[in-house]
């Protein structure tokens, strides 16, 4: 009998502040294997926080801190003047938070994830990933940071000598180099939910990032992201899971070993 090929869905959730709210939260939950929740910086609040883990323990669902500049009113997608040991802070603070708030909720952190603008500079800058990958390692050394493949993350995770999860998107384009390309482009977000699956199925069969161009990059591949702040977004990752079972995944948590 031949196992079925594991892989992760993973969304970010969590993302409203206040009263005001973004995304289907609920829905995704019924959806994914993994829940980026964020951690009040670029999106949250303690309340917010807690409703998300609360849920996502009752739908046996992982979470983790996905943690971002402190920018409430540009969404944690403006890049921010702070330096490595600035963003080192930061980023230890946010998963304080996000650790104490799962625990009173029963759940437990399993993994850090870099959102937005923080997250496309440590893709790239050697120095911000590095400062991600120690703030993670001294708040938890259990902790998996969640990367984006074939980047200055991966690497960073590496070095830290913490675990690593390489990350792919179903709903953002790449460039030849491996890189995310920049979201103000045109077709740098993917909204055709058939090409998504289409694109996803491509990458896993082949262990390799797929560019706008054709060009395949070698990784490997622990999860797949779809954004939770679109409007199709709920629809996008119903496919996904989908496609992915039809295609012989078992859907599972990276951070379940």
């Amino acid at each position: 009998m031949t196992t079925a090929r594991r892989i992760d869905l993973n969304a970010d959730l969590g993302e409203g502040f206040g009263p005001w709210r973004m995304g289907d939260d609920a829905a995704m939950l019924d959806v994914v294997t993994s829940a980026n929740v964020a951690c009040g910086f670029h999106a949250g609040d303690p309340d917010i926080m807690a409703a998300t883990f609360a849920l996502a323990r009752e739908k046996r669902v992982a979470v983790g801190a996905h943690v971002g500049f402190p920018d409430l009113a540009g969404f944690g997608r403006r890049p921010m003047a702070m330096s490595a040991a600035e963003i080192e802070r930061a980023v230890a603070y946010q998963i304080g938070a996000a650790q104490a708030l799962a625990a009173l909720c029963g759940h437990r952190i399993a993994y850090v994830k870099a959102h937005g603008a923080l997250a496309n500079i440590a893709e790239r800058d050697a120095d911000v990933a590095d400062a991600l990958a120690r703030a993670t390692r001294a708040a938890d050394a259990s902790l998996t940071l969640l990367a984006i493949a074939l980047s200055e993350q991966t690497r960073a995770g590496e070095r830290a000598g913490l675990k690593v999860a390489h990350e792919v998107f179903a709903d953002r384009a790449y460039v030849d180099d491996g890189r995310l390309q920049p979201r103000g482009e045109a077709g740098a977000v993917i909204t055709d939910c058939d090409a998504a699956m289409a694109r996803m199925r491509d990458m896993l069969a082949e262990g390799a990032l797929i560019a706008v161009t054709g060009k395949r990059l070698p990784t490997p591949i622990d999860s797949v992201c779809v954004h939770g702040d679109t409007d199709h977004a709920v629809e996008m990752a119903r496919r996904l899971r989908a496609g992915l079972e039809a295609g012989g995944f078992a859907l599972r948590a990276f951070s379940e070993g």
